[in-house]
């Protein structure tokens, strides 16, 4: 696909996200992608997008030209910065919405979102979000091994670091308290029905 595009062309293209970090000849083609920085963004997706399978996959954006110019989309000129030795990663498999009941489709916010995120990258360098978005250089692709994989590279939030035990256990311990008394007191509101209609139960 990439030796079929223009000069200036972009192609994007749907992959297992097995090809992220292959090995053999998957791992040859990806390193001359990544060498010839014919690679714009790797975009990881949902499950549950496709009739066929549920299996989360990757979107692959090629751009043929990375460098320094301007572009009219529209009635908007965009000035885009060179980005040959840069890689932007984004993580959507936290968005969409249902559809047809056990499928996921991205909403209008979703694609605005996403898209936006996207251009505003091409343009001007933009802040890495945790479990979002990161812009991944040249030299850290290669110290990982050329590898693919977003979340070698986007930053992932560990909550329970920030969880304060005793206060947790102390919430807790005030919510069993207050189930264990409602259970009791259903216990001995039924003991009750059960006595007034003549047939007291004794445990």
């Amino acid at each position: 696909m990439a030796s079929k595009l223009s000069e200036n062309g972009m192609a994007g293209f749907i992959l297992a996200n097995g090809a992220l970090s292959g090995g053999g000849e998957e791992y040859k083609i990806r390193k001359k992608l990544i060498e010839n920085n014919l690679i714009e963004a790797i975009l990881v997706l949902p499950q549950d997008m496709f009739y066929t399978t549920n299996i989360s996959v990757t979107l692959w954006i090629l751009n043929k030209n990375k460098k320094t110019q301007s572009k009219t989309v529209g009635n908007e000129t965009r000035k885009y910065r060179g980005r040959e030795k840069e890689i932007l990663f984004m993580d959507l498999r936290q968005m969409g919405e249902p559809f047809e009941k056990k499928f996921t489709q991205f909403s209008e916010a979703d694609i605005k979102k996403v898209s936006s995120s996207f251009h505003q990258w091409q343009q001007v360098e933009i802040e890495n979000i945790p479990e979002y978005c990161y812009a991944a250089k040249l030299e850290e692709i290669a110290a990982k091994d050329f590898s693919l994989v977003p979340s070698k590279y986007i930053e992932f939030v560990n909550r329970d670091e920030n969880i304060d035990f005793d206060e947790k256990m102390t919430s807790l311990q005030s919510e069993f308290v207050d189930l264990l008394r409602a259970e009791t007191q259903s216990k001995n509101d039924l003991l009750t029905v059960f006595k007034e209609l003549g047939y007291e139960i004794k445990l």
